[in-house]
């Protein structure tokens, strides 16, 4: 939080920076790109030997605590199986090339190119909507998104507006990203986000809210076991931005901005799943390499290359001033192996989503409401098999997997369909 990005003969905050990665103007996003990459660069080694000393601890530790590999504990943690999150990870990379791969490919098309720039992954497409909704819109648009699906949580994400419970303007010194912090169960959950206004600061939004109305359901189960296990801890956060992007999508009538919802949509569900991945891999890799040597920044900085590469694909152009990038995602720092608990969460909701629409009769979306409720209201008291098995789901197998890695491809099917038949390309 205390780095600081030169641009334009001014200083911005690691917030600002990666929001002018999705600029409209080209030059602002390159100018912006370069400017991350010389401050992570010129902070590598500093970051490097953190990395280090943390992979390094972490591998005493291991070693005096009997886990067999460096992700053992934290799933241990998450109280899922070595198993299951290998078949997560094997999944979500032999899909890589029918998913970024493939929609990468399409963007750059979109866009009128055969590749995409490193900092031009996150452009707006065109015909996106840019258009800018006010606090207030934000606050009505996910009070009817939820409460069409439940009113008991539009009650309850209506606190977080009401009780100044969520800090949203943008300020130096502030870190970056999202998160929804639990503090205890006698009080409440604390929101704190980087607002512009955007479309994806919307569902950004709606994703913390998630959280904010998971942690104050489990808040029953006391202290000890209100906290959610990291596989089960984004399904209210990522179920909550699939009902706000579903009201968008019905709510918004113009062809050209409801495609770029679309791609929004797909680019977000691709930052979740296969980018979470690509990371997990990236961290599975340096914990290894890192049992036999200290690794310099130009290793790590070649593993991250490579596993980047083999998750965006050949159509996005990764060039040398990408490589510190690694350098960003504090994950790797606070904690090891949290980042596939992301894909976990978004494979879970896609297959619940597919649950959900399938729920035709009042009766049978009334008790899926409920079971999810009570799925929320568990905290960390069921284990990810105990908490679906109401819903017929098994992470165990391969085919749980599919249901939401197949509902990705299907969205960039329709995406595809869409542009051809209106001709942009």
């Amino acid at each position: 939080s205390s780095l600081s990005f030169p641009i334009d003969d001014q200083h911005v905050t690691e917030a600002e920076i990666i929001d002018m990665m999705s600029d409209p103007n080209p030059e602002t996003r390159k100018k912006a790109g370069m400017s991350r990459s010389q401050v992570l660069t010129d902070n590598s080694r500093t970051m490097g030997l953190i990395l280090n000393t943390i992979a390094k601890d972490k591998q005493v530790d291991d070693k005096w605590r009997k886990f067999p590999r460096p992700v053992s504990s934290r799933n241990l943690a998450n109280d899922v199986e070595d198993e299951v999150v290998d078949q997560l990870a094997d999944s979500v990379t032999n899909a890589m090339p029918k998913l970024s791969h493939r929609y990468y490919a399409l963007k750059a098309r979109w866009m009128g190119s055969d590749q995409l720039n490193w900092w031009d992954r996150n452009a707006p497409v065109p015909g996106e909507d840019d258009r800018i909704f006010s606090w207030d819109e934000a606050r009505h648009m996910i009070h009817d998104a939820f409460g069409a699906f439940d009113p008991g949580f539009a009650t309850m994400a209506e606190w977080f507006f009401e009780r100044n419970w969520i800090d949203a303007p943008t300020r130096p010194g502030k870190a970056s990203g999202a998160f929804s912090h639990p503090t205890v169960p006698s009080a409440h959950p604390y929101i704190l986000m980087n607002y512009h206004g955007k479309v994806r600061d919307v569902m950004t939004l709606a994703h913390e809210l998630g959280h904010g109305i998971h942690q104050i359901l489990a808040a029953d189960q006391g202290h000890l076991m209100c906290s959610t296990p990291l596989t089960l801890a984004e399904t209210a956060s990522v179920f909550g931005e699939m009902l706000v992007f579903n009201h968008l999508m019905q709510n918004t009538e113009n062809p050209d901005h409801r495609r770029a919802l679309l791609a929004g949509k797909i680019e977000d569900m691709l930052n979740t799943v296969v980018r979470q991945i690509g990371f997990h891999n990236f961290e599975t890799q340096i914990h290894a390499a890192r049992q036999q040597s200290e690794l310099t920044v130009h290793d790590i900085s070649d593993i991250w290359m490579d596993t980047q590469r083999q998750a965006l694909g050949p159509a996005v152009m990764l060039d040398e001033s990408y490589r510190p990038l690694w350098g960003f995602i504090p994950h790797f720092i606070h904690v090891p192996f949290y980042v596939y608990a992301y894909a976990f969460g978004d494979g879970l909701v896609g297959a619940l989503w597919q649950k959900y629409q399938l729920a035709e009769t009042e009766a049978d979306r009334a008790a899926f409401v409920s079971a999810y409720q009570q799925l929320l209201r568990a905290g960390g008291t069921r284990r990810h098999d105990e908490a679906l098995a109401p819903f017929g789901l098994d992470a165990k197998r391969p085919e749980f997997w599919s249901l939401g890695l197949d509902m990705i491809s299907g969205m960039i099917d329709q995406l595809e369909t869409e542009l051809q038949d209106s001709g942009s390309f």
